[in-house]
């Protein structure tokens, strides 16, 4: 099976890629052959195409298996295996993500929790445990961003990646709008306690009578003689 200059130049890639994403060089190459091949391979024509030998190519199958990263097929009256790639490129997506949260992050935030529970014996093990707390803090919400999107369908997950820097003016919008509303509340409740409090019914108002205002006296009736 010969290879393409440009498929071998994306496998050559993915090779060196490989390392850095926390796999090897064999493995990276196999997983490139297998996503860009238009029908699934068996071992033997991965060997074939890569110059590999039988055994690693075995063992780099079975790492991509452990990885979710490939699928196992058989054809009608051939017994042995094939493998290809998932069609779905947000499924590789999703997998490969996934994967890396759980083999590296979650021993990460297992030990930064149990550091937390540990009793400080000197100054500087409370401000490396006050150190640790805010890494803990910062990776917690990252995961539990990641766990949310990863809930999304593949549409609603696209269009929000599409939004790029309009999701900050959102925000903000969201911010300045709250902002007004709390400040709003703020004010009501100091109008409302600034006025006085009433206690019972409210008292009849009495017409004041003017101090200055005299009944002018009778004319005494005279004596008849």
């Amino acid at each position: 099976m010969q290879l393409s200059p440009l498929i071998q130049r994306f496998v050559l890639h993915f090779g060196e890629m490989g390392s850095r994403w926390g796999i090897n060089r064999t493995v990276g190459q196999i997983y490139a052959l297998l996503f860009t091949a238009a029908r699934p391979l068996n071992a033997d024509e991965i060997a074939e195409a890569l110059g590999f030998s039988r055994s690693n190519v075995s063992i780099g199958l079975k790492e991509l298996e452990s990885w979710n990263l490939v699928r196992l097929s058989h054809q009608p009256g051939d017994r042995r295996e094939y493998f290809s790639a998932p069609d779905d490129v947000w499924a590789i997506f999703r997998t490969l993500a996934e994967e890396r949260r759980r083999r590296e992050i979650d021993p990460t935030l297992s030990m930064l929790r149990e550091v937390q529970l540990e009793t400080p014996l000197s100054d500087e093990d409370r401000h490396a445990q006050a150190r640790m707390k805010e890494m803990y803090g910062l990776i917690l919400l990252v995961t539990t961003w990641f766990g949310d999107m990863q809930k999304l369908d593949v549409a609603t997950l696209e269009k929000l990646m599409r939004l790029g820097s309009r999701v900050t003016k959102l925000l903000d919008v969201k911010d300045r709008l709250t902002s007004a509303i709390g400040m709003g509340s703020r004010t009501e409740k100091t109008e409302k306690a600034q006025k006085p409090a009433k206690t019972g019914k409210a008292a009849k108002a009495t017409p004041a009578t003017p101090a200055t205002s005299k009944t002018p006296a009778k004319p005494a009736r005279s004596r008849k003689e």
